[in-house]
């Protein structure tokens, strides 16, 4: 039953490639979607025993990061349908196709517990994505596609790298060759240390470049501008998580070994310098869309801080990651909504979205809020729980400069987005089909309704798995 949910989307993929009619295609998405996000919904009450060879286990961390990405694919696929009766005269077949293969490399990552099934598995995700990133076909998505290989293949193949010394290492420590996670979290202390470095900082370099850590985040900007805003989406709430997820079943093998403390130092220094590019470069942003990439670079640096701080922070860099699916999701949406109004990203274009596209403008301004960690939404009580426990654990330097790039990413982000949510707007706007309605309107609507609910109430069985996750990586709530 595990394989099936690895196999159902690929089985949509090939039917969305065989429907000729350019108006019913996208209509498989939502259909496959909610089919998957039922299977992972049964499986989440009963999982089943790992797989004979020990390769394939849904455990806590990947079922958050399984359950986030099918949520937040679902929404996505039910917005594809609004969005692309306003792109009719552009062919979707593979958009369509290739959304459900990466849906399905997205899950095999999520249950693989081989490191090698799971390199494949990413990898996948970075080859579906890049023609979802050129769905526009102009010189501009073209170079971002480019830029996007380049350089996320070129961090996957450090990676592979960090992948053979870490086998080697099991080597030259004569323990039996393996890269299975269980094998490798038990042995860890006895692997090589010298390899065992090695393999960490290869590790972490290429992983760290999916996830999109500064100064490895330079796909970033023009993969997320270009990209339609369900594809943005996904990059920053789906793609990010699997990487994200990759590290995380690092972090599992350094805490076990006698790495644990310095690998957690470079996690929580790295993060900060994320949050510091981040705070920046969000300042003065011409291109709404661009400034989202910082705001991922931001996020993706909070998490890393969460993880460096270890123990109770844990739990909250782990729900942050929840957290930032949603409200991503939200951000993406709606302001592709606004693209599509006022064909343009431009700040100096677009004003007063409030009143050109009133749902898709409140919706922009409420993520906005929540992103930047505002109350009552989620993303406020996931970040008061990591900078508290900065402090509680006696890091008032970390704590400090957490706060204060919070604030100044605040700032930077507000003068983007207020001028184009407020105001009147241009008289001389170019004219364009858009409205908003229902299809495209509903979707992003759904994911704030969560990251609200989650800022008021946390469910108690998310609670339950965020706390056995967090025990995976030696902490707890």
């Amino acid at each position: 039953m595990m394989w099936a949910l690895v196999l159902l989307p690929l089985a949509g993929a090939l039917i969305a490639w065989l429907i000729p009619d350019n108006r019913k295609r996208p209509l498989v998405l939502p259909v496959f979607a909610l089919a998957q996000l039922f299977l992972v919904g049964a499986l989440l009450i009963d999982t089943p025993p790992v797989s004979p060879a020990g390769w394939i286990l849904l455990d806590p961390l990947g079922k958050l990061a399984l359950l986030s990405n099918s949520v937040l694919f679902a929404v996505c696929a039910f917005y594809a349908v609004g969005y692309l009766a306003y792109r009719r005269r552009r062919q979707n077949r593979v958009l369509c196709a290739a959304l459900l293969v990466c849906l399905s490399a997205m899950t095999l990552v999520a249950i693989s517990q081989h490191l090698g099934l799971l390199w494949i598995a990413l990898e996948a995700t970075t080859l579906t994505m890049a023609p979802l990133i050129y769905f526009n076909h102009n010189a501009r998505s073209i170079e971002a596609t480019w830029k996007y290989l380049l350089i996320c293949s070129v961090g996957i193949a450090i990676a592979l790298l960090g992948l053979f010394f870490l086998a080697y290492s099991t080597i030259v420590a004569k323990q039996d060759v393996t890269l299975l996670l269980p094998s490798l979290i038990s042995d860890a202390a006895a692997l090589h240390p010298g390899w065992r470095h090695a393999a960490f900082i290869f590790l972490l370099v290429g992983f760290g470049s999916k996830m999109g850590l500064a100064p490895l985040h330079t796909w970033k900007p023009d993969a997320y501008g270009e990209a339609p805003g369900l594809v943005g989406a996904l990059l920053a709430g789906g793609l990010v998580n699997c990487a994200l997820l990759a590290l995380l079943r690092v972090y599992q093998i350094a805490v076990a070994s006698t790495e644990g403390a310095l690998f957690q130092n470079v996690l929580l220094v790295m993060g900060l310098v994320s949050m510091a590019f981040a705070a920046v470069f969000m300042a003065r942003q011409s291109d709404f869309k661009r400034m989202l990439a910082y705001s991922s670079v931001e996020h993706i640096g909070i998490i890393t801080v969460a993880l460096g701080l270890g123990k109770g922070a844990l739990f909250a860099g782990l729900l942050h990651m929840i957290n930032n699916s949603m409200t991503k999701g939200v951000l993406f949406l709606s302001c592709g909504n606004i693209h599509r109004a006022y064909n343009s990203k431009s700040t100096a274009a677009v004003r007063g979205a409030l009143r050109r596209t009133p749902w898709s403008g409140a919706l922009f301004l409420a993520a906005f809020l929540a992103i930047t960690g505002s109350p009552p939404f989620s993303p406020f009580v996931s970040e008061f729980l990591i900078v508290s426990s900065a402090f509680v654990e006696g890091n008032f330097w970390t704590g400090a400069l957490f706060l204060v790039f919070l604030a100044l990413i605040f700032i930077g982000m507000a003068s983007t987005v207020l001028p184009v949510v407020l105001g009147e707007v241009p008289a001389d706007l170019e004219r364009t089909r858009y409205r908003d309605a229902l299809p495209t309107v509903l979707p992003p609507l759904l994911l704030m309704g969560i990251v609200l609910m989650m800022g008021l109430w946390l469910p108690a069985p998310l609670q339950q798995l965020l706390r056995d996750a967090a025990g995976q990586l030696g902490g707890g709530a």
